[in-house]
């Protein structure tokens, strides 16, 4: 349906994301954070994946080489935010055994609180040749976040204990939320697609980001997981998290703030064909080890 909006109306894709980030995003965040609860494992999970993407962000910025490769946020963020709610997770949970449900729903949250606390500040910044750190701008865009508005909301709803009626109540319009992301999504693919001379406009700049989701990524995350003596089950519901390909949010955010919006549409096509092989061969290898 969002893939024939975007072929016969061209700002629908940009007007959905700016409604979804203003309104959508709390709700499904705070429909995610109280339908999980919260387990150690969880939290292990999401520290793990929130500050991974830190650490690349920074090297990324703050070295020179990698840089070229990485000029622009959007592709930034496209390498290393993976699609775990929609692609992820229905992933984990029929290859691996459910216990393993918390790692991969924290994976998911830590991945998505980044994109949506950090992805507004990142995007608005004129260039990535900016002071990366400007406290005061980033102080006022972590207040004014979706998923800072949406933790708040869940503070408060612990704070009068009616966090199980909530729960039932927000998961509705939180999975609403999702379906309507992917409109926004298909819309941007038909814009694309409506375009056809563009279609290799990108190549040379999306190679670098799908070989960093779908490769290093997710053998760093490995890496990390063996040092720290994950069991084998768990490091496998990670790195399955880690190798998802591009996350829907990057399309939202580039939509909303009107920031490379054709490069994170293409880099998401083209991670999410590509995991159809990538995905099998990475569970396979860490599988049998």
């Amino acid at each position: 349906m969002g893939f024939f909006i975007g072929k016969f109306k061209s700002s629908a894709s940009e007007k959905i994301s700016k409604s979804l980030i203003k309104f959508g995003i709390p709700i499904s965040v705070m429909g995610l954070l109280l339908k999980a609860g919260i387990s150690i494992d969880l939290i292990h999970s999401a520290l793990l994946a929130f500050i991974t993407i830190i650490i690349f962000i920074i090297i990324i910025n703050f070295v020179a080489p990698l840089k070229k490769f990485f000029p622009n946020y959007s592709l930034q963020l496209a390498g290393l935010i993976g699609n775990t709610s929609f692609l992820g997770i229905p992933i984990a949970i029929a290859l691996l055994p459910t216990d393993t449900i918390n790692f991969t729903i924290g994976f998911d949250l830590g991945t998505t609180l980044f994109s949506w606390i950090f992805g507004p500040y990142l995007l608005q910044k004129t260039n990535t040749n900016d002071p990366f750190l400007n406290f005061k701008k980033l102080i006022l865009s972590l207040l004014n976040s979706p998923a800072s508005r949406g933790i708040i909301g869940v503070l408060i709803i612990y704070l009068f204990g009616i966090e199980n009626i909530m729960e039932k109540f927000l998961w509705i319009p939180a999975r609403f939320v999702i379906y309507i992301a992917i409109i926004a999504v298909g819309a941007r693919l038909g814009i694309i697609i409506k375009r056809k001379n563009t279609s290799y406009k990108y190549k040379e700049k999306i190679k670098y980001s799908l070989f960093l989701k779908l490769f290093i990524l997710p053998g760093f995350i490995y890496t990390v997981c063996r040092i720290l003596n994950f069991q084998e089950i768990e490091t496998a519901a990670l790195v399955l998290q880690a190798g998802t390909p591009s996350a829907i949010s990057t399309i939202l955010l580039a939509e909303a703030y009107r920031k490379q919006r054709e490069l994170a549409a293409k880099t998401l096509l083209k991670t999410t064909l590509i995991s159809i092989a990538t995905i099998p061969i990475i569970f396979l290898i860490i599988s049998t080890k």
